[in-house]
């Protein structure tokens, strides 16, 4: 990841909380519909931004809305079971396979899209960015190298994953009913919900184990059959 390529990951990342913290200000007047359309504008402006200046093709477009849609996908297979969905591991190998801009827009782009199946709502944002940002660390130079050494590490960072979406998430949840963070309630929820974050955890690990290698060499193939750089 080159300079250039850092700045618009930190700069998506900085309009991405700020989009949020006008949320929380907004979420008392149910105006969550704005934030969400703001947050898709704001995870779609860098492949705006690479088509303009010619550094990014149609194949790549095609392959980012190819990954997007088997995230969905995974998600609406496995609805039917709590906190079992093999959409993170989608977002993580998308990032470990393509880079951490890749794995930010199939992050947040996945969870604004397949929310048009289970429902919009305030809660959107935040999984928009979560997502994102698991997407986005899986694919930093750094981790990619860690993450293609070992199952092992694919398995914690599976882990991790499910523990900070649903750390991150329970956030929302404590705003939603207090209007204001509070950490007895905080911790509440995290000891309510310890079955599904459990669940969730080991759901990212044995799906990311499961399906990386396949879906890493096919993305291979595509990316030389097609030179996509």
């Amino acid at each position: 990841m080159n300079q250039e390529e850092i700045k618009r990951v930190v700069f998506r990342i900085a309009t991405m909380l700020f989009l949020l913290i006008i949320g929380l200000v907004l979420f008392q007047a149910s105006q969550y519909q704005i934030i969400s359309m703001l947050l898709v504008i704001a995870a779609c402006l860098p492949i705006y931004y690479r088509y303009e200046r010619k550094q990014i093709n149609i194949k790549e477009l095609v392959l980012i809305a190819i990954l997007t849609a088997l995230a969905v996908l995974g998600r609406f297979l496995f609805y039917m079971i709590p906190a079992v969905t093999p959409m993170t591991a989608i977002i993580i190998i998308s990032g470990i396979c393509l880079g951490a801009e890749v794995g930010f827009l199939v992050g947040s782009l996945s969870a604004i899209t397949s929310n048009m199946i289970f429902g919009q709502g305030p809660w959107t944002p935040f999984q928009m960015f979560s997502w994102g940002l698991i997407g986005l660390v899986a694919g930093l130079p750094w981790m990619q190298t860690i993450l293609k050494k070992s199952y092992l590490f694919l398995v914690l960072y599976g882990i991790a994953a499910g523990f900070f979406f649903s750390f991150f998430m329970d956030l929302w949840t404590v705003f939603s009913i207090d209007r204001f963070f509070s950490w007895q309630r905080y911790l509440a929820l995290l000891l309510s919900a310890a079955p599904y974050t459990i669940s969730y955890c080991f759901s990212n690990a044995f799906f990311s184990c499961l399906l990386f290698r396949s879906i890493q060499t096919k993305l291979q193939r595509i990316l030389i059959k097609y030179d996509i750089k």
